[in-house]
C-alpha cells in the first residue's frame, strides 16, 4: 500500500494518492499550476489600467511641492495646458538643504518613484523611468492637492 504524502501549495493541500501520480511529478504539476495562476493574475492586473504615459516636459509643470513626511518632491503637470493638474510625479529626496539666501534646495533621484495619472497611482521601484516595468499601486485614486495646499480646500487660488 502506498503512503500518503502531502505537498503544500499556498492555500492548497494535495495528496499524491488523490492525483494518482508520484510525489516528484506531483510537485512539478503543482509548480506549473502555481506559475500559470501567477501569470493569469499578473496579466489581469496589467489589463485593468492603460499603460503609463511618459513623464511630461518641464514646460507643462504648473507646481512643485515638497512632502516632508514622505520625503518626496512632487511635480504637478497640466497636460492640456489649461492650468488644471492631471499628471503628478513623486521623486525620492536624497538631501534637503538651505541656500545661503535661505531658500530650500532639494537633491532628488533622476526618475520618480510614484506617478499619478488617469485616476491611477503607479509605482516604479527600480526608479528607472517609464519603460514598462511600472506597476499599478492603486486605481480610482485622485491626487489630493488640498493636503499640501489648504487654500485650495476653500476654493482659493494659491
Amino acid at each position: 500500500m502506498k503512503s500518503c504524502a502531502r505537498f503544500v501549495l499556498p492555500g492548497l493541500w494535495q495528496s499524491s494518492l488523490v492525483l494518482g501520480v508520484e510525489p516528484v511529478k506531483n510537485r512539478i504539476i503543482l509548480s506549473g499550476l502555481s506559475l500559470l495562476l501567477g501569470l493569469i493574475v499578473f496579466v489581469s492586473e496589467a489589463a485593468t489600467a492603460p499603460p503609463l504615459m511618459l513623464e511630461p516636459e518641464e514646460s507643462l509643470r504648473i507646481d512643485e511641492i515638497y512632502d516632508l513626511e514622505s520625503q518626496l518632491f512632487l511635480s504637478l503637470y497640466s497636460l492640456k495646458g489649461n492650468g488644471e493638474m492631471d499628471y503628478v510625479t513623486g521623486r525620492t529626496v536624497v538631501k534637503h538643504v538651505r541656500s545661503k539666501y535661505g531658500n530650500p534646495v532639494y537633491y532628488y533621484r533622476e526618475y520618480p518613484l510614484f506617478y499619478w495619472w488617469n485616476h491611477t497611482m503607479w509605482t516604479d521601484p527600480a526608479m528607472d523611468g517609464v519603460n514598462g516595468n511600472e506597476r499599478v499601486y492603486q486605481e480610482d485614486l485622485d491626487f489630493d492637492v488640498s493636503r499640501y495646499k489648504p487654500c485650495v480646500f476653500n476654493g482659493q487660488k494659491c
